[in-house]
């Protein structure tokens, strides 16, 4: 499976924060997934920036954050200079995610669009040449252990169409079970995020779960 793994390090130990990254590190994962939440536009807290601060000093991988905030400009130059290599916003949120996404690429990052289930992909077009990734929400963001969202489905599908015109790799974030995993690889998405759906919390290690992962 040549498809982006990228674990949620919210699910992770973070009482044993760089062992989990080292372990996830040999097991092969591509990209490490933080999600930042400031308590307003989701009610609830991610991870701090001491979390990223850290993982982008332990890891030899890339490094994303999902800023689940309002008006995330604001933070993206902190970030980038903390070793991020990609930042994703929610334009819902952002009153110029145009200025934000190019300020994000002049600091040297890769720009994210997150798509959530409420929002339709006709009004994140205009957005889409300014994207490297797009991260689609299969669950409502900030809550995990929800249900997968099959209406997203038929958002995925248009997505990877729009791809191949404006260029950027479509993620899946949320209930990312292997079952889900087997079914979405073939819509021909470009990675899936790992939470407790697949990656953590399971009696196999995090290698053997990743050699599973690849062999689909």
């Amino acid at each position: 499976m040549s498809r982006l793994l990228c674990p949620s390090m919210m699910c992770a130990d973070c009482g044993i924060l760089k062992q989990e990254v080292l372990e996830l590190e040999k097991a092969g994962i591509d990209v490490f997934h933080i999600d930042i939440m400031d308590g307003n536009f989701i009610p609830t807290f991610g991870m701090g920036l001491q979390d990223v601060e850290a993982i982008c000093s332990i890891s030899e991988k890339a490094v994303d954050v999902h800023l689940m905030t309002e008006n995330p400009v604001r933070h993206i130059k902190n970030f980038i200079d903390m070793g991020v290599d990609i930042i994703y916003i929610h334009p819902e949120v952002d009153e110029l995610p145009v200025r934000t996404l190019q300020l994000i690429k002049t600091y040297g990052g890769k720009a994210g669009l997150v798509l959530s289930p409420q929002v339709t992909v006709e009004s994140m077009v205009p957005l889409l040449s300014l994207a490297d990734y797009v991260l689609v929400m299969t669950v409502s963001p900030g809550f995990a252990g929800q249900k997968y969202l099959e209406f997203v489905n038929t958002k995925i599908k248009q997505l990877v169409l729009l791809a191949s015109q404006y260029h950027y790799k479509v993620i899946i974030d949320g209930a990312c079970s292997l079952s889900k995993i087997k079914e979405l690889s073939k819509l021909n998405v470009d990675g899936f995020v790992l939470g407790t759906s697949v990656l953590f919390n399971k009696a196999q290690s995090y290698k053997e779960i990743v050699e599973t992962l690849r062999k689909i």
